[in-house]
């Protein structure tokens, strides 16, 4: 007996993702000539599992991105949702994240996420980073959007109106980059090298020493991690993230306290042991 369709927008397009990996409908992709994928023809499924691994490189997960962008404007419905299947992984985390802080029906906030999603698939500049971690922060805008609208609605009455309580832009240094991380706008050693430099007074060179990196190369991902960090938080995009745990009070260290620490290590950032990256998109090498 065929089981019924998901009510949930989110758990119907991942019923439909794992249809497209099924014969006789089965679409694949053609892992040749894309470094460090399997050299032949890939299920959908299997390129998935091969996306969110540790060991695909950022740099090859975005080639691919951009492949299954292209295809998805160009070859129709199927390869639409097959976009949105093979960011499922990612689009569960968001939405586990926004549901949090949602105060209507979260079928309307998965609506909402993979409306602006498949929208941003249309206009998605491919030459950027990040490719499928732009594509799901445009879900989190448009969810946002319509968050906002609702709590205007709601802040009319019959008898009066008042204005929305102001949200609150400015946030402790280290939930701001654990956010960061968590949105996947900068990777976990970024947030260390800002962190460490920029809140703790460590000098660059042990930081860069501990990432295996010169220090023009350290200087170099950090500028480039924290004009992402202005911009994630210029448009809203760190906005709906929490994190797990609070994190502990900063204080002035020596680049010799720091790596004393914790045994040889540089001392990480607190709060990013407890942030999960989402689709780890995000690296130094954007």
């Amino acid at each position: 007996m065929p089981k019924s369709w998901p009510s949930s927008p989110l758990k119907a397009a991942k019923r439909a993702f794992d249809l497209l990996t099924c014969p006789p409908t089965q679409l694949a992709f053609d892992g040749r000539g894309f470094n460090h994928l399997p050299q032949r023809i890939l299920p959908l499924d299997e390129l998935t599992t091969v996306l969110i691994s540790d060991k695909t490189p950022r740099r090859v997960r975005d080639q691919v991105w951009r492949e299954l962008v292209t295809r998805a404007n160009r070859d129709g419905p199927g390869w639409v949702v097959a976009a949105v299947g093979i960011a499922m992984p990612g689009l569960r985390a968001t939405a586990g994240f926004l549901a949090a802080r949602w105060r209507g029906d979260t079928v309307d906030l998965d609506a909402e996420l993979l409306a602006g999603f498949v929208e941003r698939l249309h206009t998605i500049d491919l030459d950027e980073p990040r490719v499928c971690g732009r594509l799901i922060d445009a879900g989190v805008r448009a969810a946002k959007r319509s968050r906002d609208a609702q709590e205007e609605t709601e802040a009319i009455r019959v008898d009066s109106a008042w204005s929305k309580a102001p949200q609150q832009p400015w946030d402790h240094p280290d939930w701001v980059l654990a956010r960061a991380v968590a949105a996947a706008v900068i990777a976990p050693d970024e947030c260390l090298l800002i962190g460490a430099t920029r809140l703790e007074d460590i000098p660059l060179q042990v930081v860069a020493d501990k990432l295996e990196v010169s220090t023009a190369v350290a200087a170099a991902w950090r500028r480039a991690a924290e004009r992402r960090v202005a911009s994630a938080i210029a448009t809203g995009e760190l906005d709906w993230v929490p994190i797990a745990t609070r994190p502990a009070r900063t204080g002035r260290t020596t680049g010799r306290s720091a790596t004393s620490a914790s045994g040889g290590r540089a001392r990480p950032v607190p709060g990013i042991d407890s942030v999960n990256a989402g689709d780890h998109t995000a690296s130094p090498a954007a």
